[in-house]
């Protein structure tokens, strides 16, 4: 109940911290730093090229290579335009559930991460425990890209991941990649009595978002037999859409965000090559007809590996003996474990707390859950530490 208690009152200083991904998160990293730093561990950190934003490494343990990473994301999707019934920044405790932006993606897992790290500093640790921390994980996975490029820079050779994304405390063993993608189209504006002199970047976004959706349905039927994802296809939606200024003006820009999340890499190629393909036999020649300097451009946001099964995983023998469970599942959402797995890791993801609250209004996370989590690192201690 001691441990329970310190992680329910680290839980609401992590809510306090306002991590959403669009702000800084160093109030929130140092704070751990601090938690982590008193229980004996050494830290290394590294900053986004604003300085505003930070990942933090710590280690606890003896140097060396054959580590087991404990890694989370500080920053949580914005509030705005949701309906909660209490502040979202302000930890509240209802029916044994608390409730805060953040409270189950994923500050729970990182809150009893940081309540276990005293019991953790006093073990007499034979692997190294690491625990990393990451920002702008909603937007791209950002921090961890470049953590997982330092953490190869500084020759650190951790053996294990444990992503403590919400998966209700089930081990996952496999995810979908996330692609996203920022689509803008520079057309030429004019007055909207003469439609044919313009180029409208809005009608031409359209066709394109078209094409996407027909892509969408091309992908249902290239789905690996076998495959144990729901839907078993990838996925591709169409998130935003803003252009143009006025009803009769031709719109003279427009920009569209969409995502994709591949079952397979081949499916991600598939599909950059017949959208890009359309862009430039179909799309440009007829806006460029028009006016020469229009222009269809693609940024991408992020392109985030998927997490293969693997035939043989430590990470997930390891946690099958902590948790006492015997199968593991695949999910649908992404998280940042592909990249710790490209790093030669095994990876798997279980967290505290449940995916179907996270983005939500009044999201939360069970106290049963934290209790779970809690007794999952307390036998990872006691197993690193014979």
């Amino acid at each position: 109940m001691e441990r329970l208690a310190r992680t329910r009152g680290i839980l609401g200083e992590l809510i306090a911290f306002p991590t959403v991904s669009s702000d800084s998160n160093l109030e929130l990293i140092t704070y751990a730093a601090d938690l982590l730093s008193s229980a004996g561990a050494t830290l290394s950190f590294t900053r986004d090229e604003t300085g505003t934003k930070a990942n933090l490494f710590a280690t606890l343990g003896p140097a060396g290579d054959g580590g087991i990473v404990l890694s989370g994301h500080s920053d949580v999707v914005p509030v705005a335009g949701q309906e909660w019934t209490s502040d979202p920044f302000v930890m509240t405790e209802r029916d044994g559930r608390l409730h805060g932006r953040g409270a189950c993606d994923m500050k729970g897992f990182i809150a009893c991460v940081l309540a276990m790290a005293p019991h953790f500093g006093s073990l007499d640790l034979k692997r190294p425990l690491h625990v990393a921390l990451t920002h702008d994980e909603e937007v791209g996975c950002m921090g961890a890209r470049t953590l997982v490029a330092e953490i190869e820079r500084m020759g650190i050779r951790p053996a294990v991941a444990i992503i403590g994304e919400p998966t209700s405390m089930r081990v996952i063993e496999g995810h979908k990649g996330c692609h996203e993608y920022t689509t803008e189209f520079a057309g030429l504006e004019g007055h909207g009595s003469r439609p044919e002199l313009g180029v409208n970047a809005v009608e031409y976004a359209a066709r394109y978002i078209g094409r996407l959706l027909e892509l969408r349905e091309t992908l249902v039927g290239r789905a690996p037999a076998g495959s144990r994802y729901t839907p078993p296809w990838t996925t591709l939606q169409v998130g935003r859409v803003s252009g143009g200024v006025a009803h009769n003006v031709i719109a003279g820009h427009c920009t569209v965000d969409w995502e994709m999340r591949p079952v397979q890499r081949s499916d991600a190629d598939f599909v950059k090559a017949q959208i890009g393909a359309y862009v430039e036999h179909d799309l440009k020649p007829a806006m460029r007809a028009v006016s020469p300097q229009a222009d269809i451009v693609t940024h991408t946001v992020g392109e985030i590996a998927g997490l293969a099964v693997a035939d043989e995983s430590e990470a997930r023998d390891i946690v099958f003996a902590l948790t006492g469970q015997s199968e593991a599942d695949v999910v649908a959402f992404g998280t940042e474990a592909g990249l710790f797995q490209a790093l030669g890791l095994s990876v798997v993801v279980c967290g505290p707390g449940s995916i179907e609250q996270a983005h939500k209004p009044d999201e939360y996370v069970g106290l049963d859950q934290l209790s779970a989590c809690l007794k999952m690192l307390d036998g990872l201690g006691g197993m690193l530490a014979r």
